[in-house]
């Protein structure tokens, strides 16, 4: 917990062990039964991990003394001798494999004496090391390293890219258990021990095993809005309670996750392993199914969708993962950045996995480089083509959107709360010169290299224009279709409309002048409130014709319906080891009552995860919860909190408490909370 710790930046781990950092040099001491001399002893360290130990593994490592030490290899030097006792300096190699070492020390007194081997039940942990210019994973910037490799809390983006809603995700990567659990993780995994010096091989893996399909890793998705036997993926705040449950219940995976939480999981997981990263948001992020790279769309010759043909879709947001790294396994120029995308998707090599895809090559089109570039392309950067069907089966294109896909790429800004846009890190502005040669360089090896048709006619535009912050759950949900006529002629067309999670259809029609017309779109609330999903996200899609050009409007808008925060605020002295408490306040928004509702409230350095069974809470009513707890940290922490409820999902807050250093204690046990009022 001394010096080593503080050196190798590990001292924030809940761990009495040694933990260090590869290709760095750490202390130890060691206490002999009589005095050593150098001259007539021989000493050496022995190294040990994974199941079966082999020196030409690297999983077996001998460290011998030497007189001088060099850089980036295993070697050890007595630097201080008193009495029974040595003190030693150990270097270790920058691609030293990572996880747990068990220690021994082989000790051979006068010559032909047998040499003796001491087990001394004390472990190493080894991890990657962002602070070593040697390791692959090293990170210049001092602020940067702070944020994606130390902070263990973070923002995650969801809704619309009209409409980004935050909240905030404890990582805890230095909590109790967590380090053991990422390194089970990698046991369970079918990678050898041998394999874990390369941070390429570990994030494919982890990648891998943070989703359950294939190989029961940690977490089971769920996408059906039923989740019995499990928690609610909105109702989730931090990645401690799921990692902490998968390594106690023996590699369970748990019950349930969707993309931010595979994402959440996967920067705690890679943060504590030593290796930056940070989870981000691709808004209207397309999923490309037949590795075409290109979104399609198919209309009958009606111009209704053909929804059997339709596999491709474009999700209103998705959340996956940056991680940092030198790629010497590619061409010069890819390291920096990585996308690495654990929620279970397409497989890769037979396995749900992506990535870990430069960021670099995704941004210029480069989808031969590994691994799973041309996915990650299509997400971020794919056209979205429109087709219809022809009266003998064959399809014609009719419709292609340049800037579909790719919108307001999100993560949480270096030192702030504030978002960071990264979208100019995975592709070029939109219409550009180089964004345009990237395009037709990815589809130059996808399934539809001539998907591309000619022009048609151009000069009518659709766009849907929302109100302030757009409509709120509850009340009806109000659009305006805004149609624009850029000739100087009247144009006449019929919009179709329909939105894509409720049985609602309608036809809006009309003639638009020589400049613009605005149309008023609404869709009443009982018509949408039980037909809603967890995002409480809804796509229009309109289409239709316009008379004398023949031109085809095509159109798909997703928005989601605001729900409410919850409030939270602090009350009384925040001191470590001292009493405090916080007032959380929730108001139910829909005109029905809330069935079986939990509120789960959890705080790193504040308190462990503790949900309170609310119960039912009536229409338009207000639940106030008083939590007490004694803080354990020093420094800014955050109390979060989040609803658990089948009818309303993505409800939390949350609050910064400064936290003042002052006597000692860990968490309180003590809750209360007052009925809710009607």
């Amino acid at each position: 917990m001394g010096q080593n710790r503080k050196e190798h930046h590990t001292d924030l781990y809940y761990s009495n062990d040694l933990i260090i950092r590869r290709g760095q040099m750490f202390q130890m001491e060691i206490e002999l039964s009589r005095p050593f001399c150098p001259n007539t002893d021989r000493l050496h360290l022995e190294l040990k991990t994974g199941s079966l130990p082999l020196v030409s593994k690297g999983t077996h490592v001998i460290i011998p003394l030497v007189d001088e030490l060099e850089d980036n290899c295993w070697e050890a030097k007595i630097v201080e001798q008193y009495n029974k006792k040595i003190k030693l300096y150990v270097n270790s190699p920058s691609n030293a494999l990572i996880g747990k070492y068990s220690l021994a020390i082989a000790l051979q007194g006068t010559e032909g004496e047998e040499t003796k081997t001491h087990e001394s039940g004390k472990d190493i942990y080894m991890l990657f090391n962002p602070w070593s210019e040697e390791d692959t994973v090293y990170m210049e910037s001092e602020d940067e390293k702070k944020e994606y490799v130390l902070n263990d809390t973070g923002r995650l983006y969801y809704g619309t890219e009209k409409q980004i809603g935050a909240r905030t995700w404890n990582f805890g990567q230095f909590d109790q258990d967590i380090l053991e659990a990422c390194l089970y993780i990698l046991d369970k995994s079918e990678v050898l021990a041998s394999g874990r010096r390369n941070p390429v091989i570990v994030v494919r893996v982890i990648s891998a095993m943070i989703n359950s399909p294939d190989d029961q890793g940690v977490l089971e998705g769920n996408w059906s809005g039923n989740y019995a036997g499990g928690t609610s993926p909105t109702a989730w705040s931090g990645s401690v309670d799921i990692l902490r449950k998968y390594y106690k219940e023996d590699g369970m995976p748990v019950k349930y996750g969707q993309c931010w939480v595979f994402s959440g999981v996967t920067t705690t997981v890679l943060r504590c392993l030593g290796i930056p990263c940070r989870s981000v948001t691709n808004f209207q992020s397309a999923h490309d199914t037949d590795v075409s790279l290109t979104t399609d769309v198919y209309f009958d010759e009606n111009m209704e969708p053909i929804h059997h043909l339709n596999s491709d879709s474009v999700w209103n947001f998705h959340v996956w993962n940056d991680c940092w790294m030198a790629r010497p396994d590619l061409p010069p120029g890819m390291g920096g950045w990585q996308a690495v995308d654990s929620t279970p998707q397409e497989t890769s090599q037979g396995t749900f996995r992506c990535g870990p895809a430069s960021i670099a090559a995704i941004r210029n089109g480069q989808v031969y480089l590994k691994h799973d570039t041309p996915f990650i392309f299509a997400e971020v950067n794919s056209d979205k083509i429109y087709w219809q069907r022809n009266a003998d089966g064959t399809f014609c294109q009719i419709h292609c959107e340049k800037k579909a896909v790719g919108h307001f790429i999100s993560t949480k800004a270096v030192g702030s709360d504030k978002r960071e846009d990264v979208t100019h890190l995975y592709k070029y502005p939109e219409d550009s010169e180089e964004e345009r040669i990237a395009v037709e360089t990815a589809i130059r090896y996808g399934s539809k290299p001539d998907a591309y048709s000619s022009p048609t006619a151009d000069d009518v535009r659709v766009e849907v224009q929302l109100e302030g912050e757009g409509p709120r759950m509850g009340s009806d949900a109000k659009l305006k279709i805004l149609v624009k006529n850029l000739s100087s002629h009247p144009r006449k067309t019929t919009l179709h409309s329909q939105v894509a999670v409720m049985y609602y259809t309608g036809v809006l029609k009309g003639t638009i002048p020589a400049h613009k017309k605005t149309i008023d779109w609404v869709l009443p609330y009982n018509q949408y409130q039980d037909q809603l999903v967890d995002q409480a996200a809804l796509m229009l899609t309109l289409s239709g014709r316009v008379s004398e050009t023949q031109q085809v409007l095509a159109s798909q808008t997703s928005f989601r319906l605001r729900t409410p925060d919850i409030n939270i605020k602090p009350e009384g002295e925040a001191v470590v080891g001292k009493q405090m408490s916080a007032k959380i306040t929730f108001t139910n928004p829909l005109p029905c009552t809330l069935r079986k509702v939990v509120l789960r409230i959890e705080g790193l350095g504040l308190r462990d995860l503790h949900p309170i069974e609310i119960g039912d809470v009536g229409r338009h009513a207000t639940v106030t919860v008083t939590e007490h707890f004694i803080p354990s940290l020093v420094g800014t922490r955050k109390l979060v909190a989040s609803l658990d409820c089948k009818q309303l999902t993505q409800v939390h807050g949350v609050s910064d408490i400064d936290v003042r250093e002052h006597g000692s204690g860990r968490y309180s046990q003590c809750i209360t909370f007052s009925t809710f009022i009607p």
